[in-house]
């Protein structure tokens, strides 16, 4: 009896020793912490948190000393005794300034920030959840480092460093999003991305064509969806979780639930996202001028235009927009990793607001209706991942892409018959295979790239009194976009306080269009025109790090964006009385870019950081005065018109800065805040220099935080300068709808500037609450260059519920 009391008490005691699982949090949120690296250096034993900040360490035996590392916090030296009395719940204290915080959208492999010759800034999840953004371009706007401009409720183009839309490029899970029909105008692709589906969002400063390619001139948007967990274990690893949150400014009402499923091999994730917004309301202080006092309505088959009851709500300004993502991840062998990803989103029709605003020289309104239909995306992503040390490469990645959008624009002039639609839809496949090899201090980055554009373009019209069709011309010919890319950056270490890094790209696109159904309208001189044509782009950069507490980086990089359909392919009114025409006759545009960086620690107190760039484009794809057939003058939707085209006849200079200061009082209470300024001058057709159209007026944020366990709370500021008539560009001034009138009745961009208070509760384990008010002051203002005013006073909140 005695032997078998023995032989249990050790069975338990096995069991228990089996079973030791060691959870990591942080110190000052209690967030669970995962990918935190668990090893005894004098053992070649190593495990890792697992998403749950959970790991097995009954592989250690006892007596080990432990070291626990991650990036982001201090590491700590841990025995197994010390954990046993710890109840093996471990606290990791946060570094007080993230100078080495990993990074993957500088070279599509994973960097130490620091490391890194550019500028890239992260936005975690965490900081998503507590600003509780609406869409993924407001999720842009919470960096500080991005002027996000919106036509329409339903939008969001960012400007990056005096350059934006087409010259901006925007990557999913390491896939280009931009297609051949991304256009100079403002865009609004960015809000097809689910916020809710976004694990970090990158954002690298300047050039990027290295590595991306075309449109990356400005900068590099990365966004990195969820990654599916697998289980450390034979158990399966379950989660759900629901968020619903509300707003009172649109009346938003936004509804989401995932699911993750995981064991040892092969892991799941299922999201959805339904979000429906109303007419936005503009706030009552300050400047009335944007007031929407008038709307149009049909009315016993008759245009009216009728008062607007409440001059505050802009209507109509409401959508809807549903996002579905599947992710699958398969890990058929320790050295292999096969990733599948799903996204689909689709809006239901929105109202172009800044059309619907402009007058005819009457008073009247210019439109009856103006509206894009449904903004369709989707993508299905195949990525396959080796990890092992060969003699070409340490890590290997091929993704294979196929993505498909949808766009459409639909409009009618006040009192005209004809309904208007022009449909436009795209094919887009890529294969990327992007290789890393390190050996000593050199490291190698490169890799290959095809992309092709299938471009499918349809104008259509009908006369609303009797539903009898109109021939109306396409947007774009049909037409297809290729490019074919090889590229490589190294990286050498020369000691551990200075690095270099140089690359280069060989890029060769090609652009085939047909103009056959558009010569039913007009007699083009060609029915087919071709581009074929290359770029080639090289960078070089290093980074000085004389101290622990200082860092000085510079770069010098050269961008290009070449032609795409849009540009050489578009017929269209951008204003009244002007149409621009198809140019078979176009080069790529070229940049390049000087930059310096300095980060500056002061003990555990303050953090200075701050880069001065300059960019000079050339070759720019601009509209200039052109002739059709002889003529400079069309007939173009029963108005003649004086004719413009895309050509390389511009160019323009960006100069700016970006700074900003941290201030740590105490682990718990931190104060950031950053200001961007840039000046730039763009060519007008004329010959004249004007200020640079998508340069930003001076902007910034302040942000003071508090955090203990379980409870955040924030109160920010954000403000913009003015920008007065006088240094406002040449085609913005004649977009009198968008602005304010000056003393002496020219357009201007007033100043303006909001407060916010906002708070996340973890209220429970499974429950976390986060509201907030907006705009407290209730400001009436419209962002530079926007067609719609911002939101007034917006109180929000949401629950969400699940365990992680």
């Amino acid at each position: 009896m005695k032997k078998l009391g023995v032989s249990w008490f050790l069975l338990v005691l096995c069991q228990l020793a089996s079973a030791q699982v060691i959870t990591v949090i942080d110190k000052i949120s209690s967030e669970k912490l995962e990918s935190v690296s668990i090893r005894d250096t004098s053992l070649k034993i190593q495990v890792v948190t697992d998403d749950k900040g959970m790991a097995k360490i009954s592989a250690f035996p006892k007596g080990s000393k432990l070291l626990l590392e991650r990036v982001g916090y201090l590491s700590l030296n841990i025995s197994i005794e010390q954990l046993e009395k710890k109840q093996f719940k471990v606290e990791l204290s946060p570094e007080p300034f993230e100078l080495n915080e990993v990074v993957v959208a500088a070279n599509k492999w994973s960097q130490i920030s620091r490391n890194v010759p550019g500028r890239v800034i992260s936005i975690r999840k965490r900081d998503r959840e507590l600003a509780n953004t609406q869409t993924a371009a407001d999720l842009l706007g919470l960096s500080g480092e991005i002027f996000i401009q919106k036509s329409q409720q339903a939008g969001g183009s960012p400007m990056i460093r005096g350059f934006s839309t087409n010259r901006l490029l925007y990557a999913v899970d390491g896939v280009r999003m931009n297609t051949a029909i991304f256009r100079a105008g403002n865009i609004q692709n960015v809000i097809s991305l689910d916020a809710f589906a976004t694990e970090k969002t990158e954002v690298f400063f300047g050039p990027g064509s290295i590595v991306y390619g075309s449109d990356a001139i400005g900068g590099v948007m990365s966004f990195q969806t969820v990654t599916p967990q697998f289980s450390n274990d034979s158990s399966s690893l379950r989660a759900a979780n629901g968020t619903l949150r509300f707003s009172s400014a649109n009346g938003e009402r936004t509804a989401n639930a995932s699911f993750s499923y995981g064991k040892k091999k092969w892991a799941s994730y299922t999201g959805i996202t339904h979000s429906s917004f109303g007419n936005l309301r503009m706030g009552s202080r300050g400047n009335d001028q944007y007031r929407r006092n008038f709307f149009v309505a049909r009315i016993n088959g008759k245009d009216s235009v009728l008062s607007n009851p409440d001059p505050l709500i802009q209507q109509p300004s409401g959508y809807d927009q549903i996002n579905l993502t599947q992710k699958l991840r398969f890990k058929p062998h320790q050295d292999w990793e096969l990733n599948y990803g799903f996204h689909y989103s689709a809006t239901g029709n929105y109202s172009r607001y800044d059309r619907l605003i402009e007058r005819q020289n009457n008073g009247l309104p210019r439109f009856a209706v103006w509206d894009y239909g449904p903004q369709i995306w989707m993508m299905n992503l195949l990525s396959i991942q080796h990890k092992k040390r060969t003699r070409w490469y340490d890590q290997m990645i091929i993704r294979s892409a196929f993505q498909f959008f949808e766009e459409s624009r639909i409009d009618r002039g006040l009192n005209a018959f004809r309904l208007r639609t022009n449909l436009e839809k795209v094919n887009a496949y890529s294969f990327n295979a992007d290789f890393e090899k390190k050996l000593n201090r050199h490291e190698l980055f490169y890799g290959i790239e095809f992309v092709q554009n299938k471009v499918s373009s349809n104008g259509s019209g009908s006369d609303i009194r009797n539903g009898n069709p109109i021939p109306v011309p396409d947007r774009y010919p049909a037409s297809y976009w290729k490019s074919y890319a090889a590229f490589a950056n190294y990286q050498y270490i020369i000691n551990d306080q200075f690095l270099m890094q140089g690359g280069l790209r060989l890029n060769s696109y090609q652009l085939d269009a047909n103009f056959s159904k558009l010569l039913l309208f007009y007699p083009f001189p060609f029915t087919n025109a071709q581009l074929n044509n290359r770029a080639i782009t090289y960078s070089l950069g290093g980074v000085y790090k004389p101290t622990k507490d200082l860092t000085v980086k510079f770069n010098w990089s050269k961008g290009f964006r070449a032609p795409n359909v849009d540009d050489m392919g578009k017929l269209f009114d951008f204003v009244s009385g002007e149409v621009v025409v198809p140019n078979p006759s176009l080069s790529a545009e070229i940049a390049n870019n000087a930059e310096l960086g300095i980060i500056k620690i002061f003990g555990n107190f303050a953090k200075l950081d701050m880069n001065l760039f300059y960019t000079r484009l050339q070759n720019a794809l601009v509209r200039r005065p052109f002739t059709f057939n002889g003529s400079d003058s069309i007939l173009f939707n029963g108005t003649m018109s004086r004719v413009y085209a895309i050509q390389n006849a511009s160019y323009s200079r960006i100069a700016g800065i970006q700074a900003g200061v941290e201030l740590i009082f105490s682990p718990k209470i931190s104060l950031l805040t950053r200001y961007n300024f840039q000046s730039g001058q763009e060519e007008m057709p004329n010959g004249e220099i004007s200020q640079a159209r998508h340069a930003a007026p001076g902007f910034g944020m302040s942000r003071f935080t508090y955090r203990k366990k379980n409870i955040t709370f924030q109160a920010a500021a954000m403000y913009c300068r003015e920008v007065s008539f006088e240094q406002l560009n040449a085609e913005e001034r004649v977009k009198t709808a968008i602005y304010a009138k000056d003393a002496a009745g020219n357009p201007y961009s007033p100043g303006w500037y909001t407060l916010s208070l906002s708070m996340n509760w973890q209220c429970r384990e499974w429950a976390r609450i986060g509201a907030g008010v907006e705009n407290i002051t209730d400001q009436s203002y419209r962002p530079y260059s926007s067609g719609i005013a911002a939101a007034g006073r917006n109180f929000y909140i949401s629950l969400r519920l699940g365990k992680k």
